[in-house]
Formats: C-alpha cells, sequence, structure tokens
C-alpha cells in the first residue's frame, strides 16, 4: 500500500500528501541551499521523524503498562555537514512528565533511544539525545 504521494509544486517546493489520513505537508529548500526557507526542509523532516518517533513509541510504551504521560515535549537540532552535504548530527532534548518511576523511566528511555527511525538512520549521523523525566 503507498504511503505518500509527493508533488514538486516549482520554486524547490513540494507538497506531500499522507494517503491513510488525506494530510499534506509542504517541504521547500532551506535558505542556506538555494531555497526560501518557509517550510520544513527534507532533513528537517529527518531530524524532526527522529524526536516524533521516540515520544511515539514511548507514548505507546507508557500506555501498555500503565503509566500517564502528562506532558512531551522535544527540542531538535540539526547540523548540516559539507562534501556531501548531509545531516551530521541530530540534538534531542525531551522532556517529559509522567508518573513513571526510575526503573519505568530507564525502560521507556531505552524504547526510545532504539525507535525505528533512530535504528534506519545511518550510523554516521550522530544521536545526540536527552531525555528528561520530571
Amino acid at each position: 500500500m503507498i504511503t505518500s504521494t509527493v508533488t514538486y509544486l516549482g520554486n524547490l517546493r513540494n507538497e506531500c500528501m499522507h494517503i491513510g489520513s488525506g494530510k499534506a505537508i509542504i517541504t521547500d529548500a532551506p535558505i542556506d541551499n538555494h531555497g526560501k526557507g518557509e517550510a520544513f526542509s527534507p532533513t528537517d523532516l529527518a531530524a524532526t521523524s527522529l524526536a516524533t518517533c521516540m515520544m511515539t513509541v514511548m507514548g505507546i510504551a507508557a500506555e501498555g503498562r500503565g503509566i500517564e504521560i502528562k506532558e512531551m515535549h522535544a527540542e531538535v537540532t540539526k547540523i548540516m555537514a559539507d562534501n556531501p552535504r548531509r545531516i551530521a548530527e541530530i540534538i534531542v532534548y525531551l522532556k517529559v512528565k509522567s508518573n513513571a518511576d526510575e526503573a519505568q523511566q530507564k525502560v521507556l528511555e531505552t524504547i526510545g533511544i532504539n525507535c525505528p527511525v533512530a535504528l534506519s538512520l545511518h550510523p554516521d549521523v550522530k544521536q545526540n539525545v536527552t531525555i528528561s523525566f520530571k
């Protein structure tokens, strides 16, 4: 089954349509690479996907263990490299407010840092992840 379709709109912009939901997002080339920077760039999405995947699998794990996630918020920083142009590092600072005890926090953290996106990224992409439970 097709996951999404992508249509080039011109001017280094794409419309990405999620088939299952009909929701669309726009990508734009970043300012430092000939674009307008008016939307997520493809590499912004890749970096952001790491955080959203971590949060999703942690939410699933918490739900299955009766842990209440009161709030999760991530700050994502993408660092690019040249020659070749690529993502060199993704920094994720994830704050979690929950009723998880210390052992449960460790389980959630392990699940988060081993999410499908984390395991799919090239080993040369440094993943600098900090998870803070409050």
